[in-house]
């Protein structure tokens, strides 16, 4: 189990616009704690991030932190369009929400969009623009999608070394963030193939994939979720989806669980199976 095991019981959290996924969470995301979601390619990881980036907005009193959200992009260009149509969507999401609040939000206008080529980039901007928008009150979650790209672009296996010290000034630089603004940083993590001899408490019993960094990384995180595409499709309505599994792989205050979710047109939702 990772090292960095505090006491969050009592604090805030930021709903994930789900009642059954903030069920197994107890609430949604710690606030002023580093929450990872790994898993492979196409799972769902983006589609749960864009669904933060518009619960953090609503206030607190509905699952929010009545603020905004900067979502930090290292590889893939943002997704605009599925932006657009989560806003579109969210009186069906959040049918537990007045819909003239939901209205009166301009959801768009309260998300920062970043782009960091390189691993230099992101280190400015997590200590000159995220610092400001924080103390301005403007955000209230950071997202960054993924944590992964630039640490495995930037340096070669034999560089191992250099890449942990790198790796571990922009884990001081995020706990900094998430602890003086009590803010929830939300990291999304690609995966790598799970070895023999692989550490069971990393992972989800039975995965063949394990969240990219190692052990460095994993020493660093508060929450470790991971996501995965399982082989079912399930039917609501006139709208199908293929079957995600959200798994706490570890977590201070939570014990290992998962629920089954869908991706609908509203966003993530779980469903009972």
């Amino acid at each position: 189990m990772p090292a960095l095991l505090l006491h969050h019981s009592g604090m805030l959290r930021l709903s994930v616009g789900c009642p059954v996924l903030d069920q197994m969470l107890r609430g949604g995301l710690l606030v002023g704690a580093v929450t990872e979601l790994a898993g492979k390619s196409g799972t769902g990881k983006t589609q749960l991030a864009l669904q933060l980036c518009l619960s953090v907005q609503f206030p607190i009193q509905y699952g929010g932190l009545h603020s905004g959200a900067v979502y930090i992009c290292t590889e893939d260009s943002f997704p605009i369009r599925r932006l657009q149509q989560l806003i579109q969507e969210q009186s069906n999401l959040r049918s537990d929400i007045p819909p003239d609040l939901i209205n009166s939000l301009h959801f768009s206008d309260n998300i920062y969009i970043e782009h960091t080529a390189d691993l230099d980039s992101l280190q400015v901007c997590l200590s000159q623009r995220v610092p400001l928008l924080l103390a301005r009150g403007l955000v209230r979650l950071l997202v960054i999608d993924s944590v992964a790209a630039l640490f495995r672009s930037e340096f070669q296996a034999c560089d191992w070394l250099e890449r942990n010290k790198r790796l571990l000034t922009f884990c001081s630089t995020m706990h900094r963030l998430s602890c003086e603004f009590n803010t929830p940083v939300f990291c999304i993590n690609q995966v790598t193939d799970v070895f023999s001899g692989s550490d069971e408490n990393l992972t989800p019993q039975g995965s063949s994939v394990s969240p990219a960094l190692g052990l460095a990384w994993a020493n660093q995180v508060t929450v470790r979720l991971m996501m995965q595409r399982l082989q079912r499709t399930v039917v609501r309505d006139d709208q199908s989806s293929v079957l995600r599994r959200l798994d706490v792989v570890f977590a201070p205050h939570l014990s290992r669980d998962g629920r089954d979710a869908g991706i609908w047109k509203e966003g993530v939702q779980g469903v009972c199976t």
